[in-house]
């Protein structure tokens, strides 16, 4: 007897013929397609000549949908859960529907496909080596500059979700906390009109917002200014390595390696 399995199905971003042949085939052998919007569901499943029993998994049925689903995946049923756009489980739901069904011993699979906010990184023109995804910070202005505070010392770029008449609220929020950081808004991803807007935040709070649509991914660069060291820390450091025996010029250079602070800076602090 097969180990039954839940597949996560990867939904285009844009271009429908990103879907791959991989996922149709997938989707042709389920008895039931899980999906957040039935409506997106349909349209796309339509476009390639596929009809399939169709389940809304969506925020706020999220806990009995998905125990739902477990129940019809134990009763033989082959079921597959797809985002409205990129892979499930990011920054929709889905989480807990893969969740259950390791708890009930059940297999996940995914079927890869495209990703929005991995399309926007690699073409931002932003460091790509080290990244963090948050999604969508809160529509509540006051959380949402919590969350953000929590990033801001952060170097890696920072990917964020947002809806167009949100992104300008939420850019001047980041504005306030990050400072007048690079940033890069990516829209209509893989569509015709496909677009990148690089500039700072008070250069892209420039920008008017009626041309802005459909949902953006938002890049951040991350945080490159040098931390600020109080100068009787660097004074004492100095102090301390010249107490273990090394001169004043040695010490001063290990300080400088220590905390990237200009070594003409440390030496002034030193020789007043």
């Amino acid at each position: 007897m097969h180990q039954p399995v839940l597949y996560l199905i990867a939904a285009p971003i844009g271009n429908l013929s990103e879907i791959s042949k991989r996922a149709l085939d997938v989707i042709r052998e389920m008895d039931i397609i899980a999906a957040e919007d039935t409506r997106n569901t349909r349209s796309l499943l339509q476009n390639f000549g596929i009809k399939k029993e169709l389940f809304s998994l969506r925020e706020h049925n999220e806990v009995h949908a998905s125990m739902a689903l477990i129940n019809f995946i134990r009763e033989g049923k082959k079921v597959a859960y797809m985002s409205d756009a990129g892979y499930p489980g990011i920054s929709d739901p889905g989480s807990k529907l893969v969740a259950k069904a390791i708890e009930n011993n059940i297999n996940v699979s995914t079927v890869s496909g495209s990703s929005a906010f991995l399309n926007a990184l690699v073409a931002s023109g932003l460091p790509t080596d080290h990244f963090y995804f948050y999604g969508f910070v809160s529509p509540k202005e006051k959380e949402a500059f919590d969350q953000l505070i929590e990033l801001k010392e952060m170097k890696d770029t920072i990917i964020f979700y947002e809806s167009p008449h949100r992104l300008f609220k939420t850019l001047k929020i980041m504005q306030s906390v990050f400072g007048d950081r690079e940033v890069v808004l990516a829209r209509e991803l893989t569509k015709i009109n496909e677009e990148y807007i690089r500039g700072k935040f008070s250069e892209i709070l420039l920008l008017e917002s009626e041309g802005l649509k459909g949902e953006l991914v938002i890049l951040v660069s991350g945080n490159h200014e040098p931390k600020k060291i109080d100068d009787n820390l660097l004074i004492k450091r100095v102090n301390q390595l010249k107490e273990k025996g090394l001169s004043t010029k040695n010490a001063i250079e290990i300080t400088n390696e220590e905390t990237d602070v200009s070594k003409n800076y440390i030496y002034d602090l030193v020789h007043k």
